[in-house]
C-alpha cells in the first residue's frame, strides 16, 4: 500500500532566516489516500519571544510551549514517524524551510526536497487563476471548517488530508473498480470476448402481430435497409415469410 505522510507546521514567523521558529507539528498517516488513524503531534519550544502577531494567527502563546521540548528532543521520534514515505504540505515550501532549519541546527540529515508533494501546485494545477489557499480549498470540496477557529498544526494536516483526497480525484476512488485485479479480469474478459451472450435469452416484448405490422412499415417505408441488415434481419423476406 502506498504510504504518506500529509504535515503542516506551525511558526513564529514567515523566515527562519531572519530568526522565526518552529512551534507546532502535526502529521498524518495515509495509505492509499485513505487515513490510518495514526498521528504525531508535538508543541516545539522555539527558544525565542512568540511575536503578537503569530499568536492571533494560531492562538499558541509563550505560555503554551513554556514546558514544551525543543526541536532536538523530538527530531528523531517526527523522522522516525515520518519514515521513508512522501511528505505533503500545502504550501510546501514554507514547511520544509523550517523543517529544514531547525535540522540544520540540531545536525539531522534533511528530508530530501523530491519527496515533498506542495498541494498549492496541484490545486494551482487544477483551479488556475482561482484562490487556492487550504480554507478556499476546503469552502470548495465543501469541507467542513467548524472545528477550526484557529490555525493548528494536527488540525490543518486532517484538513489537508481530505483536501488532497479531493485533488487526486475525490472520495469517488473508494468506488473505482480500476484496481489491478479489476483491470486484469476485465483485461481477461475482454480477451475472451466480452461478456458472452445471456445464458438465458429475454424472452421478446412484443405480440407477434406487433412485429408483422412493423416489417410491413418497414417493407414500404425504407429504400436503405441496410441499416436492419447488420442488424441480422432481412426485412424483404421476414415480409414474405409473414
Amino acid at each position: 500500500m502506498a504510504r504518506e505522510i500529509v504535515l503542516d507546521t506551525e511558526t513564529t514567523g514567515f523566515d527562519p532566516k531572519t530568526g522565526d521558529r518552529l512551534i507546532e507539528v502535526g502529521c498524518i498517516e495515509i495509505e492509499d489516500l485513505l487515513p490510518t488513524g495514526r498521528t504525531y503531534h508535538t508543541l516545539v519550544h522555539p527558544e525565542r519571544l512568540i511575536p503578537p502577531d503569530a499568536i492571533r494567527v494560531h492562538g499558541i502563546t509563550d505560555e503554551k510551549v513554556r514546558d514544551a521540548p525543543k526541536f532536538r528532543d523530538v527530531v528523531k521520534d517526527l523522522m522516525e514517524f515520518i519514515g521513508d514515505a512522501p511528505v505533503i504540505a500545502h504550501n510546501a515550501a514554507f514547511d520544509r524551510s523550517f523543517i529544514d532549519h531547525e535540522c540544520g541546527l540540531c545536525g539531522h540529515p534533511l528530508i530530501e526536497e523530491t519527496r515533498w508533494i506542495d498541494t498549492l501546485k496541484l490545486a494551482q494545477s487544477r483551479f488556475p487563476g482561482m484562490a487556492n489557499s487550504l480554507d478556499a480549498l476546503c469552502k470548495r470540496f465543501k469541507i467542513s471548517l467548524v472545528e477550526r477557529t484557529l490555525h493548528g498544526a494536527l488540525i490543518d494536516a486532517r484538513l489537508l488530508a481530505e483536501v488532497y483526497l479531493e485533488l487526486k480525484g475525490g472520495k469517488e476512488r473508494r468506488l473505482d473498480l480500476s484496481s489491478a485485479r479489476s483491470v486484469a479480469t476485465q483485461a481477461a474478459a475482454a480477451t475472451a470476448g466480452g461478456y458472452g451472450p445471456r445464458p438465458r435469452p429475454l424472452a421478446p416484448r412484443s405480440t407477434e402481430a406487433e412485429r408483422a405490422a412493423h416489417l410491413a412499415f418497414l417493407s414500404e417505408t425504407l429504400k436503405d435497409r441496410s441499416l436492419w441488415a447488420a442488424y441480422g434481419l432481412d426485412v424483404e423476406a421476414a415480409t414474405e415469410a409473414a
